[in-house]
C-alpha cells in the first residue's frame, strides 16, 4: 500500500524567474495530477508548503512559487540539479468534464494565474474542447506579471483582458479585474458556461459579487482556495472552516460553498 503522506525525493530540472517575487520550478516526477490539484513541497528539517501545479508534462511538474516564508525562502535557494521533496497530489481540481463544450470564463488576480495555467494550456492544446475562453487576468504592477510569453500566446486563441491595478502598459487595461467582468457577454451564452476565479480572498469575494451582479449563476462559478493545508488528508484540521476541509473538499469549490468560506 502506498503511504499517502510519504514525500518522494525529486530532482529540480529548471528554475525560472517569472516576476519580481515569483519563480517557477520544474521538478522531475511521474505524478499526473488533475488540473487544479496541489502538492506538498518540502525540505527536510525545514518544513513543507502546499503549492498548486502550474504546468505539467511528460515526466515533470511545474510549481510557481512566491517567497512568503521560511520554507519558500529556502526553496528559492535551490537550483537545477538540487533535490526537492514532493507528496500528493491532493484535493479536488477544476471540474474539467463539466466545462467541456461550454464557454469558459477565467478570472485571476496576481499569483492566482498559476492554479489555472495548466488548464488554460490544456484548452489551448485541445481546440474545440470548450466553445471559447474569456480570460481576465490582473496584476498589481508590471513587476508582478507572470507567464509573459504565454499571456501573449493566449491572446491569439482566447478572448483576453489583461490589466494592471493602477499602472499603465501598452496593450493592457488599467483597473481591477472586477471592473471588466461586465464585458463578458453572459447573456449570449445560452446558459452554457462556467466561471473559474482564483486570487487573493478579497479579490475572489468582490469578483463573485460582481459576477452575480452581471447575471452569472452561482452554481456555474468555481473558486480555488489555498488555506493552511498541512497534512493534506483531512486529519490535522489546520485547513478546516466550519465543517469544510479545504484539503479534501477543495481547493476548488462551487461558489455556493466558496462564498461561505470565511474565517
Amino acid at each position: 500500500m502506498v503511504n499517502p503522506v510519504q514525500p518522494q525525493c525529486c530532482e529540480i530540472l529548471q528554475v525560472h524567474q517569472e516576476s519580481t517575487h515569483e519563480w517557477t520550478f520544474r521538478v522531475a516526477t511521474d505524478v499526473h495530477p488533475a488540473h487544479g490539484q496541489f502538492m506538498q513541497l518540502s525540505i527536510p528539517k525545514v518544513g513543507e508548503v502546499p503549492i498548486s501545479v502550474s504546468a505539467q508534462g511528460d515526466g515533470w511538474l511545474e510549481f510557481t512559487i512566491r517567497s512568503v516564508g521560511k520554507v519558500t525562502d529556502r526553496i528559492f535557494t535551490k537550483r537545477a540539479g538540487d533535490a526537492l521533496f514532493l507528496r500528493g497530489p491532493y484535493g479536488k481540481g477544476w471540474p474539467l468534464e463539466s466545462f467541456q463544450g461550454k464557454h469558459v470564463v477565467v478570472i485571476t488576480g496576481g499569483t492566482g494565474l498559476a492554479p489555472v495555467r495548466s488548464m488554460l494550456r490544456f484548452f489551448q492544446e485541445h481546440p474545440g474542447y470548450v466553445q471559447d475562453v474569456y480570460l481576465i487576468s490582473g496584476f498589481k504592477d508590471e513587476g508582478g506579471i507572470l507567464f509573459r510569453g504565454e499571456l501573449d500566446g493566449w491572446q491569439g486563441c482566447f478572448n483576453t483582458i489583461y490589466a494592471l491595478d493602477a499602472a499603465q502598459k501598452e496593450g493592457w487595461r488599467t483597473g481591477f479585474v472586477t471592473d471588466f467582468v461586465k464585458e463578458v457577454p453572459f447573456s449570449t451564452f445560452g446558459g452554457e458556461y462556467a466561471v473559474a476565479v482564483v486570487g487573493p480572498p478579497s479579490m475572489m469575494r468582490f469578483t463573485g459579487l460582481e459576477l452575480l451582479k452581471c447575471g452569472a449563476e452561482p452554481d456555474k462559478i468555481w473558486m480555488s482556495f489555498e488555506r493552511k493545508m498541512s497534512c493534506a488528508i483531512g486529519k490535522c484540521g489546520h485547513c478546516r472552516i466550519n465543517e469544510v476541509y479545504v484539503c479534501l473538499d477543495g481547493p476548488v469549490f462551487p461558489y455556493p460553498i466558496a462564498s461561505a468560506l470565511v474565517d
